[in-house]
């Protein structure tokens, strides 16, 4: 399945109108089935499906570790819109209420929002405890050069991104998508089921810091986000519960820094 497609447009303005192509991206909805059952549908840019099911599933906690998984593959080889994961019996039973939620919407995309959701997480997920040090000027240029890991936003001016470094920069994996959620898990899962995931420190983001960005970005145990948009009030209260270092880009090159500064030095 292609991630963008031909559209004729035409292209005005107020001294020509003229007929032409532009390329658009792609936007199809992703079926994500858990143990047989529906579990949740993301509308996404086709492409990294099985690592996309395998980031959501561990954003949502579904899985903790990689052994949790018994299968996840598609339904069927010829059906990319659709991906199964089966679990192993000891993780079915230990997540029994979440897959009893089946059908819902799912906490970790963009539709559900709420000071509620946000006090539930601080109790539910661990506060990040690695206190590394980041090099500011360095961690500046990795989220400067975010474009470059961004071929479908060069089509299409559409698409957002999220890479991700070790504490010493090294770039580790980069994906694209619709949705910035959705980029997000599909960066995660390329990780997690290489079993690399332990190496990631740093987080870019094309898009603003919202506070389900920060729950995935803790769920994979992430120290720190950087953005190109400055994080909502809701993000930052997050981040700072759970030990997140938070940073976007200034005006005149530099960092707004906005918790746990100690990490960017």
């Amino acid at each position: 399945m292609k991630s963008f497609l031909e559209q004729k447009i035409i292209c005005w303005n107020t001294e020509s109108e003229i007929s032409t192509v532009n390329d658009i991206i792609v936007e199809e909805p992703l079926s994500i089935r858990v143990q047989g059952s529906p579990y949740a549908i993301v509308m996404r840019t086709p492409g990294d499906e099985i690592e996309h099911a395998a980031g959501f599933c561990l954003a949502e906690g579904v899985i903790d570790t990689l052994d949790d998984f018994i299968s996840i593959a598609f339904c069927d080889e010829d059906d990319t819109n659709v991906v199964a994961v089966t679990l192993n019996q000891k993780r079915r039973k230990l997540i029994s209420q979440i897959l009893e939620r089946r059908g819902f919407i799912s906490q970790t995309s963009c539709g559900l929002c709420g000071k509620e959701i946000v006090e539930d997480l601080y109790q539910e997920i661990r506060p990040i405890s690695e206190d590394i040090v980041i090099n500011r000027t360095k961690a500046l240029s990795c989220l400067e050069d975010l474009s470059k890991h961004q071929p479908l936003r060069a089509r299409t001016k559409a698409s957002h991104a999220a890479a991700f470094y070790s504490s010493d920069l090294e770039f580790l994996s980069a994906a694209e998508d619709v949705g910035r959620h959705n980029a997000l898990d599909k960066a995660v899962g390329k990780l997690f089921l290489k079993e690399m995931l332990g190496n990631a420190s740093v987080l870019t983001l094309s898009s603003r810091i919202s506070y389900e960005l920060v729950q995935k970005a803790a769920q994979a145990r992430i120290p720190v986000i950087l953005a190109i948009s400055r994080p909502t009030s809701l993000a930052v209260q997050l981040a700072f519960q759970l030990n997140i270092t938070l940073a976007c880009l200034a005006p005149g090159n530099g960092l707004y820094i906005f918790n746990h500064a100690n990490r960017l030095v």
